[in-house]
C-alpha cells in the first residue's frame, strides 16, 4: 500500500466534506438499480455506500426499512425496534428516513431521549435487555451507520432478536426485497411525514445512555479502576459515544478525561489515515496520532470509532497496540480473572487473527473457536456463556459479564477500552508490558495486511476458492500444513482460503464492502519470513486470478 505524504497529519480544510452538498445528493439523487454498484448490499456490516457515487441514497433507506418491516411480519417480530444512529453526516436524515417507513407500518420505535446518538453496543445491550426472559413479542434494532468509513458515507445495519449482527440468511432476505423495491420506483414502501411520525403513538423515547452506563458494573471491575485511581484519556474520534465517557467518569468516579468531547460530521480534527483520506479508525496508527502524541499524559489511553463497536489502545511505552497484541492480552487477563466463568467457556477469533491467540488459549486450558471473519459468527456464544470472549483482528471485540451471563452479542468498543485500565490497575503493568512477556513465553510474530484491486468478478472468485487450486507445497521454505477454506470452528466457508506453515501463515479473501481483497500474513520467524510470505501468497493469489479478464494490480 502506499502511504500519503499527508498520513498521520491534520486534515486540511480541502479535505472536509461539503456536508449541504453531501446531503442534497443523499435526498435528490436516485440510484439505478440495473447497476450492481448501487444496488442494496450487505457486506460484514450492512449496507455502505456514499451519495455521491449513488451508494447510499434516501432510496436505500426507505427500500431497506421496508425491506426490515416485511421481515419482521414474516418472522413475528412484534416487540419494539432499537433505532441507534452515530455522527457521520448522513445519519440523521437517513434516521427520519427510516422512521417514516417504521411509523407508517406500525412498529414501535425507541429513539433515544434528546435525538443522541447511540453507539452500536449500546443497541445491542438494549435489546438483549428487553428480550431477556420473553418468549414472544421480542426486540430489534437498527443502527445507522458506516462504521469508521469516511464522512461522506452513510450506513445502515440490522440486529435481530438475539443482539448481534444478522446472519447472511437474514440479510440476504432483507436485501433481496429492498433491491425489488428499488426496481419497482419504492412502489409498495409505506410512509407517512416525518411530524407525523415523530407524534405517532408507536414513536417512543429511551434512555439509552443510563441503561448501559449504570450497568457497566456487572461486565467490569470498575471498584478496581477507582480504586488504583489510574489517570486515563479517551477520544471519542467525534463519534457516538462522544456524549458517554463524561457520565461513565462521574458515576464511577475515575479519573478519566475526556479529550474531544466535539461531534463535527466533517471530522476536521481527525489525522488522516495512510491514504490521505479521513477515517475514524481507532487500529490505525496515522489516524490515532493526536492521541499517540499525548501517550506519556496517562497511564493508560484509548479511542473507539464512530459507532464505538471497535476500540484502540494507547499504552507509554507501546503507543498505540496492534489489534492482536490487545486481544491476546485481554484473553489472558479475562480468563484467569473472570472466576465465575464457566470451564467451558471457549475463546473466539476469526481466521485472520494471530496465532498468538492460539497460543494463549491452549496455556490457558481453553476450546479455541476460530470462525470466518464476521462478529456474527460468536453471536450464539456469546448469548448462551459457550464463549467468553470473541474478537477480531480488525480491533473488535465483546466478552461476557462477571457472572458468565450474556453482555453483548455485538462489538463493544467501549468495554474492551475500559478493560485496559482494569488490567493496568490489577496487574500493576499495562497491556503494552503484558504483551511484551507474553512474546517472550510464545515468540513474537509480525503481522501484516496488504490489499490490492479487485473486480466484483475477481472477489467472486476469491470467495469461492479450493484447496486445490493452491499447487504449491511451500510456503517461505516450510511445509504447508493445512489449507482451509472453512473455519476450523463452526465448519462455515470463510470466503477466500487461508494456508498454514509451522512458523506462519498467510489468509486471502475479498473484502465485503469494497472492491479489493486482502492478504493477511503472520510468521514467528521474523519480518524477512513474513515478507516471503507476503510474496509468495500475492503470486499465489495472482495466479489463480489470472483466470479472470481482469488482473488486479500488486498489493
Amino acid at each position: 500500500m502506499r502511504v500519503s505524504p499527508l498520513a498521520g497529519k491534520p486534515a486540511t480544510p480541502a479535505m472536509l466534506v461539503d456536508v449541504p452538498k453531501l446531503l442534497t445528493a443523499f435526498y435528490t439523487d436516485v440510484p439505478d438499480s440495473s447497476v450492481q454498484a448501487q444496488r442494496v448490499a450487505f457486506g460484514t456490516s450492512g449496507h455502505r455506500g456514499s451519495p455521491f457515487e449513488n451508494t447510499f441514497n434516501e432510496s436505500h433507506v426507505l427500500a431497506i426499512s421496508q425491506a426490515i418491516c416485511d421481515y419482521r411480519m414474516r418472522k413475528c417480530i412484534g416487540g419494539p425496534l432499537f433505532l441507534g444512529i452515530d455522527t457521520h453526516a448522513l445519519s440523521v436524515p437517513a434516521r427520519a428516513s427510516a422512521l417514516e417507513v417504521l411509523a407508517a407500518n406500525g412498529v414501535d420505535v425507541m429513539l433515544a431521549d434528546k435525538d443522541d446518538y447511540t453507539p452500536t453496543p449500546v443497541i445491542s445491550h438494549a435489546i438483549l435487555g428487553y428480550n431477556s426472559g420473553r418468549d414472544t413479542g421480542l426486540a430489534d434494532g437498527i443502527v445507522i451507520t458506516p462504521s469508521h468509513n469516511p464522512p461522506d458515507n452513510g450506513g445502515f445495519k440490522y440486529n435481530p432478536p438475539n443482539g448481534g449482527p444478522a446472519n447472511s440468511d437474514v440479510t440476504g432476505w432483507i436485501e433481496a426485497r429492498a433491491n425489488a423495491f428499488l426496481e419497482r420506483g419504492l412502489q409498495g414502501v409505506k410512509r407517512i411525514g416525518y411530524e407525523q411520525a415523530l407524534r405517532a403513538s408507536t414513536t417512543h423515547r429511551h434512555d439509552y445512555l443510563n441503561a448501559y452506563v449504570s450497568d457497566l458494573g456487572s461486565v467490569l471491575d470498575m471498584d478496581a479502576i477507582r480504586g488504583a485511581n489510574i489517570s486515563m484519556g479517551v477520544d471519542p474520534l467525534g463519534g457516538a459515544g462522544v456524549h458517554y465517557w463524561g457520565p461513565i467518569a462521574e458515576r464511577y468516579c475515575l479519573n478519566l478525561t475526556v479529550l474531544n468531547e466535539v461531534a463535527d460530521p466533517t471530522f476536521r480534527f481527525m489525522t488522516v489515515d495512510w491514504d490521505g483520506q479521513i477515517r475514524m479508525d481507532p487500529s490505525s496508527s496515522y489516524a490515532m496520532q493526536s492521541l499517540i502524541d499525548l501517550k506519556d499524559r496517562f497511564d493508560i489511553a484509548f479511542a473507539c470509532d464512530t459507532d464505538h463497536d471497535r476500540h484502540g489502545i494507547v499504552t507509554r511505552n507501546a503507543g498505540l497496540l496492534p489489534p492482536n497484541h490487545y486481544l491476546s492480552v485481554a484473553i489472558s487477563y479475562l480468563f484467569q480473572h473472570r472466576l465465575k466463568w464457566s470451564r467451558d467457556a471457549a475463546v473466539g477469533k476469526t481466521v485472520v487473527s494471530s496465532q498468538m491467540i492460539d497460543r494463549v488459549t491452549a496455556q490457558l486450558g481453553r476450546k479455541l473457536y476460530e470462525v470466518p471473519v464476521g462478529f456474527k459468527w460468536f453471536v450464539d456464544g456469546l448469548l448462551d456463556g459457550s464463549l467468553g470472549f470473541g474478537g477480531e483482528e480488525s480491533a473488535g471485540a465483546s466478552f461476557i459479564r462477571l457472572d458468565g451471563s450474556v453482555w453483548t452479542t455485538d462489538k463493544d468498543g467501549i468495554v474492551p477500552a475500559l478493560l485496559s485500565a482494569e488490567i493496568t490497575a490489577c496487574m500493576g503493568r499495562d497491556p503494552g508490558e503484558i504483551y511484551r512477556e507474553l512474546a517472550r513465553e510464545f515468540g513474537e510474530p509480525v503481522y501484516d495486511r496488504v490489499e490490492a484491486p479487485a473486480t466484483p468478478e475477481q472477489k467472486q472468485m476469491l470467495a469461492q476458492l479450493s484447496p486445490q487450486q493452491v499447487l504449491s507445497a511451500e510456503l517461505a521454505g516450510e511445509k504447508i500444513q493445512s489449507i482451509l477454506t472453512q473455519a476450523p470452528g463452526n465448519g462455515e466457508p470463510i470466503g477466500g482460503l487461508k494456508v498454514v506453515a509451522a512458523s506462519g501463515w498467510f489468509a486471502a479473501r475479498p473484502s465485503g464492502t469494497e472492491d479489493i481483497y486482502k492478504i493477511y500474513a503472520e510468521s514467528f520467524r521474523g519480518a524477512d519470513h513474513l515478507h516471503r510470505i507476503l510474496a509468495e501468497a500475492q503470486a499465489i493469489v495472482s495466479d489463480i486470478l489470472t483466470m479472470s479478464p481482469e488482473a488486479p494490480a500488486d498489493a
